[in-house]
């Protein structure tokens, strides 16, 4: 068995609120990085994955747990690990050559040690010929490809990988990934171990050796899975396929009523404190009007569907929650299939669309009907943003709110509910314009 690199125990993380209470991100994550292993966390927004790499790396320490790296507790920036961040975050003003020296230089090498390893590594990852190049002349390929130099120059046992390939271009990303495999698969990397944050289920399945799903709310692990395909995988054999399959299961899964959270839940409650899913209704319609053509007819496969859609999980689930909140579909074993409500609005024309839409909105969004209901008793009919946004800060954080009033007056236009004007942050029965 390979020896352990990293080992995480019992983390948690939380930060304090604007009202004296911890709000609780991480909750009792486990797990090992043991040498030759890439590792996975795959998960929503939302779900720490990020603020777990923090806690590796050095830059945060966790409320409570440990993270041990090659048998010593973290406590602040380990030599031994680097990190790829999402952003480039090269110094524009800096040449190739100069931005990958930085990270040796801070070492203390000598100067010509740091230019030999510096352009070794250059050399490494693709770029030779480009060392005297400065950011502004590369793609964003190229530029994440100093990043990657920039990490692996300084020799570290572990790669922390935040989202690396999430800013390129499909095609970019997997020239990067196939090439970053090939390098790894080689023994050309300096490193024994990486760990690789990403929402992109396919990419998961394509590089990890094993992948730990997050879920939110606090975040923490729900599924722990060995990936036993060989390199270099296919999208299309059918166990990568099985193994997509049961990821979308896992994290659309809903909780059994008769066992008990592995940790406390962070509730919103199903009333006015409810944080709604950011999906505008053009989207919700798009889905609806995708589920119900050919070839699905009502009923789609989730991987299937976000793979025609070019869709990640970060793009895909809110839309999902959306059409389950109006009861336009529901999701299943990683199915989504249209009700009859569903299939109402794909065959409706404009306007009994928003009168469908409107009258969902109204049935199963809380706080829609809670503010329509405040407007009719009124005598002029108007409500200040403020009325709500102070009634709902009691319920949620601040930037929850923003997003959730948001969201409930791009629906209510949409469906004619009720009206909104921006300039003046008022609500109205109908519309001032």
């Amino acid at each position: 068995m390979s020896d352990a690199l990293l080992q995480i125990e019992s983390c948690c993380q939380s930060f304090p609120k604007p009202d004296g209470k911890e709000l609780l991100v991480l909750n009792d994550i486990n797990f090992t990085l043991k040498e030759g292993e890439i590792v996975g966390l795959l998960g929503r927004s939302g779900s720490g994955k990020s603020t777990l790499l923090r806690l590796i790396s050095g830059l945060a320490r966790p409320t409570a747990g440990s993270v041990v790296y090659r048998g010593k507790e973290i406590t602040g920036p380990a030599p031994g690990i680097a990190m790829v961040f999402q952003t480039f975050a090269l110094f524009p003003w800096l040449t190739v050559l100069e931005n990958v020296e930085l990270g040796l230089e801070a070492l203390g090498l000598p100067e010509d040690e740091v230019r030999r390893r510096a352009l070794a590594g250059i050399d490494l990852i693709g770029l030779d010929g480009y060392e005297s190049a400065y950011p502004r002349e590369l793609s964003g390929g190229m530029r994440q490809r100093v990043g990657f130099a920039r990490a692996l120059v300084v020799n570290p046992d572990v790669l922390l990988m935040d989202e690396p390939f999430s800013a390129l271009d499909v095609l970019t990303a997997e020239t990067l990934r196939t090439d970053f495999l090939d390098l790894w698969s080689e023994g050309r990397l300096p490193i024994k171990g990486v760990i690789l944050v990403t929402h992109n289920i396919e990419e998961a399945v394509l590089m990890c050796d094993r992948i730990l799903v997050f879920s939110r709310d606090p975040g923490h692990i729900i599924e722990d899975l060995k990936v036993d395909l060989p390199q270099p995988r296919s999208r299309v054999e059918s166990a990568f396929r099985d193994l997509v399959e049961r990821i979308y299961v896992a994290l659309t899964a809903r909780p059994s009523p008769t066992s008990a959270p592995a940790a406390p839940q962070r509730t919103y409650g199903m009333g006015i404190d409810m944080v709604l899913p950011r999906a505008s209704a053009n989207l919700i319609a798009g889905m609806i009007e995708a589920v119900a053509g050919a070839p699905y007819n009502g009923k789609a496969d989730l991987p299937v569907i976000a793979s025609a859609l070019q869709m990640e999980l970060d793009d895909l689930f809110p839309v999902a929650e959306a059409l389950q909140l109006f009861h336009f579909a529901e999701i299943e074993g990683g199915d989504i299939r249209l009700t009859d409500i569903g299939k109402q609005f794909a065959e409706a024309g404009t306007d009994d669309r928003k009168k469908l839409f409107q009258r969902q909105l109204l049935t199963h969004v809380p706080l829609a009907a809670h503010i329509r209901r405040v407007l009719q008793e009124r005598a002029n009919h108007t409500a200040p943003r403020r009325r709500f946004r102070d009634e709902l800060e009691d319920h949620m954080a601040a930037e929850s709110v923003q997003h959730t009033l948001r969201g409930v007056i791009a629906w209510a236009r949409f469906s004619e509910a009720f009206a909104y004007d921006a300039r003046t942050e008022t609500f109205s029965l109908d519309n001032p314009t």
